[in-house]
């Protein structure tokens, strides 16, 4: 197992590498000039050169990519033009939100999914079977911001069980110690702000991970089937074992890895298209932190928030690899 993890920690070297390069060229074939952003629409040609060269925008690009590379292994993404602060320090607080948010959905999506999917497996063409297959039909087509809204409409303002929007009580701030609430509240030993955090969770929660969960489902379903018409199934089925244990421990085992690729995909997926949800409840996350950096022309924002995105997104495909290995040995030796 060692030497397999070694071995995808360094085909993951030259991906982040190309990765950098591919994001650092996309943002200088975008149209504009940073530095008259900066200074503004009545700049001088004087004040715009000069800036233009202090902030190195007149070098030549493999220059300024090697530059680039170097501040990133720092941990120096550079300065935002619109707030003129460091990006590494500002942009945590809207990437904890989102990992927050994201790993919320997920919980949702993975446990109620899962299980759907291997109940409508173990009782096929049942009627749990046909209503959770259009349930996830449904989760499928479903907008996102429309469920946001009912979510909204309903749970919130008809029936007043759960707030609207933001990350916690505006009236009992939580005191930011690592950025993600439910442990912060934890640390801090305030369970009353704990509570509040889940319930400003749920929602948002709900709503993203809605198309997650359909996708697990069905695929969890369709891999399970194929698996319980294998021959060790129905030798050990004919051997008088209980079907619990035949689905829960024989079954699922050999029916998880493309349900382990879509969790990962899906989780990847989510930390960077979870904009319209954090638009609708009023969460401070990566994506709105990105919109806005779009909308003022930010470019190094821009830059530096799709890299995290797509740098976590190759980390999960990393740990997916390496579940492969841990629920079938025989991947390792490959």
């Amino acid at each position: 197992m060692f030497s397999y993890t070694v071995r995808r920690l360094g085909a993951l070297i030259p991906v982040l590498l190309g990765m950098a390069f591919i994001v650092f060229m996309m943002i200088r074939a975008i149209p504009g000039n940073p530095a008259q952003i900066m200074l503004g629409q009545q700049a001088t040609k004087e004040a715009i050169a000069a800036l233009t060269a202090q902030l190195g925008l007149d070098r030549p690009w493999y220059t300024q990519f090697v530059e680039y590379l170097g501040g990133i292994i720092r941990g120096d993404l550079g300065i935002s033009l619109k707030t003129g602060s460091p990006i590494s320090e500002e942009i945590w607080p809207y990437l904890a939100a989102t990992i927050e948010l994201a790993l919320v959905a997920m919980l949702f999506a993975v446990v109620i999914g899962v299980n759907a999917g291997i109940i409508s497996a173990w009782f096929q063409n049942s009627w749990f079977d046909y209503i959770a297959m259009v349930l996830a039909l449904i989760g499928v087509s479903m907008p996102v911001f429309w469920l946001g809204l009912m979510e909204q409409y309903v749970v919130s303002i008809q029936l007043d069980l759960l707030p609207t929007t933001g990350r916690d009580n505006i009236r009992d701030p939580v005191e930011a110690i690592t950025g993600l609430y439910l442990i912060d509240t934890l640390m801090a030993g305030r369970f009353d702000q704990f509570m509040e955090v889940i319930k400003h969770l749920i929602l948002p929660g709900f709503a993203l991970g809605t198309i997650p969960m359909a996708i697990i489902a069905r695929m969890t379903r369709s891999s399970m089937l194929e698996v319980m018409r294998s021959d060790f199934i129905r030798t050990a089925r004919a051997k008088g074992m209980r079907m619990f244990w035949v689905v829960y421990k024989h079954s699922l085992k050999n029916a998880l890895i493309p349900v382990v690729t879509v969790i990962g995909l899906q989780t990847g997926l989510l930390l960077g298209g979870a904009i319209l949800t954090e638009t609708i409840f009023g969460w401070p996350g990566i994506g709105t932190y990105i919109y806005d950096a779009i909308g003022s022309r930010d470019y190094p924002v821009i830059q530096s928030g799709i890299l995290v995105i797509a740098t976590i997104f190759v980390l999960i495909n990393l740990v997916v690899d390496l579940l492969y290995a841990a629920i079938d040995p025989r991947i390792k030796y490959k």
